[in-house]
């Protein structure tokens, strides 16, 4: 006997959902064990991984994640999982397979949203267990889960007050050692979202736009008022935004005679993630090697 692969967690963690309004994360993976997986050996139950989590239990949380990305489950409140109407029709079908989520339209937009070219070479799902090496299978794994972590900050900021948003990306402005920073009134701004001093005495100045969409893309227009809106003491300025750019729009930020640099979603959690901004480390792991030198003789 052997614990299950987390896909095939679909169906039970389904199941156990379309019975309730809504579970918490860990209730729902206890309830999952104990109500699909309660006959197998308590020495497989009470596996742990190298980092003391349980495995079985960390198996079913992964199902769930998954589940998300292709829009079987929704997050309602934090912390709380509920079934959607896409969960409740597969059920009727009565099986979802790896394959089938791999290939499902949603499951592959949330992925792509946010992936890197490194990502998709490393995507774990296309790595043979059989063929790849023993790091092979490292970089895939932290690659997936660097992905999962970015799908969800990117999700978060689609979420939060713009007001927040814009203050978010000042932080990150200055963890990134852009120097401190001013925020402009709520009201009458022209446009100008944030002002960065690039040096101590303020003499050189980077204006920041930022603009929290959730599928609309950044216009031509947007691009041109945010130019306009800079004065004449800067040339620079950086136009932030949780979607994507048009292709009007990169070609006027190309084409001003200001410097004007386009940060779309996926490069904003990109540097999000490389910074350690709304995100924080869980797990360091330890990889050893030989140390030949403590055996050479004398």
């Amino acid at each position: 006997m052997e614990l299950p692969k987390y896909h095939e967690s679909f169906i039970p963690v389904l199941e156990i959902l379309n019975n309730v309004e809504s579970l918490k994360g860990r209730e729902l993976a206890s309830q999952v064990r104990d109500k699909y997986y309660s006959d197998l050996p308590k020495e497989l139950l009470n596996q742990k991984t190298s980092t003391g989590a349980n495995v079985l239990l960390d198996r079913i949380l992964w199902a769930k994640s998954y589940l998300k990305m292709a829009k079987f489950v929704m997050y309602p409140k934090r912390g709380l999982v509920q079934i959607t109407e896409k969960g409740k029709n597969i059920l009727e079908k009565g099986s979802l397979t790896l394959h089938d989520l791999q290939n499902d339209q949603d499951f592959i937009n949330h992925r792509e949203s946010v992936k890197s070219q490194k990502e998709n070479e490393l995507e774990l799902d296309t790595v043979s267990v059989e063929n790849a090496s023993p790091q092979d299978l490292i970089d895939s794994g932290f690659s997936t889960i660097e992905t999962e972590v970015k799908t969800e900050v990117l999700e978060k900021l689609k979420e939060i007050d713009p007001y927040y948003f814009e203050k978010v990306i000042l932080l990150l402005l200055k963890k990134m050692g852009y120097g401190d920073f001013i925020e402009t009134s709520k009201s009458g701004d022209g446009g100008i979202d944030g002002i960065i001093n690039e040096d101590k005495l303020g003499l050189e100045k980077i204006y920041t736009q930022a603009k929290r969409y959730n599928e609309n893309k950044v216009r031509e227009k947007d691009i041109r008022n945010f130019i306009g809106a800079m004065s004449g003491d800067t040339s620079k300025g950086v136009f932030i935004t949780t979607s994507t750019f048009d292709d009007s729009a990169i070609k006027k930020a190309r084409e001003a005679h200001h410097s004007i640099i386009l940060i779309d979603g996926a490069k904003l959690v990109d540097l999000m993630h490389q910074y350690n901004v709304g995100v924080q480390v869980k797990t360091v792991y330890e990889v050893k090697e030989l140390d030949n030198d403590f055996f050479e003789e004398g």
